[in-house]
């Protein structure tokens, strides 16, 4: 399994969320299985998204989708991008 971390600041984070639910990057049809959506706790403005794939490859090309969707449509709702592809090696639920 891989997961991809996103992480950003947002002028607006109703404007993002309705971004975000619209979906331009098809996140189903590109192999998420699951997502987490948190905000910041000392600053509600900071948005990480957390996407698991069950592969590495379904990971890196779904980065590239999202590299053109903040260049393009997300461009007025997404403030410096920061994302990394990690391949999840251990799970233990307590």
């Amino acid at each position: 399994m891989a997961t991809l971390h996103i992480e950003h600041s947002v002028n607006n984070y109703d404007d993002w969320k309705r971004s975000f639910d619209d979906d331009p990057a098809d996140r189903k049809g590109s192999g998420v299985r699951r997502y987490r959506v948190s905000r910041s706790a000392a600053d509600d403005s900071v948005v990480r998204i957390e996407l698991d794939f069950d592969d590495l490859a379904s990971a890196e090309a779904m980065h590239g989708k999202l590299k053109q969707v903040w260049a393009g449509p997300a461009a007025d709702v997404v403030n410096n991008p920061m994302a990394a592809v990690f391949e999840n090696v251990e799970t233990v639920e307590l």
